[in-house]
């Protein structure tokens, strides 16, 4: 009986440490993603660097793909090809 407490123990300390080490991972991947927001945003500033404006014919190139391959319904890609040509 005594080896039996032992195991229980031991599983439920493995278990409890595993639950922290996964909290960690994913703590320490949130400020990772935190501090690579933030040095976008400060080189943007910095350099007043803006992301040019995307093709509207590129635009619609792809979703005419999208609309092809199934993943939008007729309906959506028509709103989509009249929110891009601002209609």
């Amino acid at each position: 009986m005594g080896m039996r407490r032992r195991v229980r123990r031991r599983g439920l300390v493995a278990g409890a440490v595993a639950g922290g080490a996964i909290a960690h991972h994913q703590a320490t991947k949130r400020n990772q993603q935190d501090q690579a927001d933030d040095y976008a945003a400060d080189s943007q500033e910095q350099t007043g660097a803006v992301p040019p404006a995307a093709d509207p014919a590129d635009e619609i190139e792809h979703l005419a793909q999208l609309h092809s391959s199934g993943a939008l319904t007729d309906d959506e890609f028509a709103a989509a090809k009249a929110k891009i040509l601002g209609l």
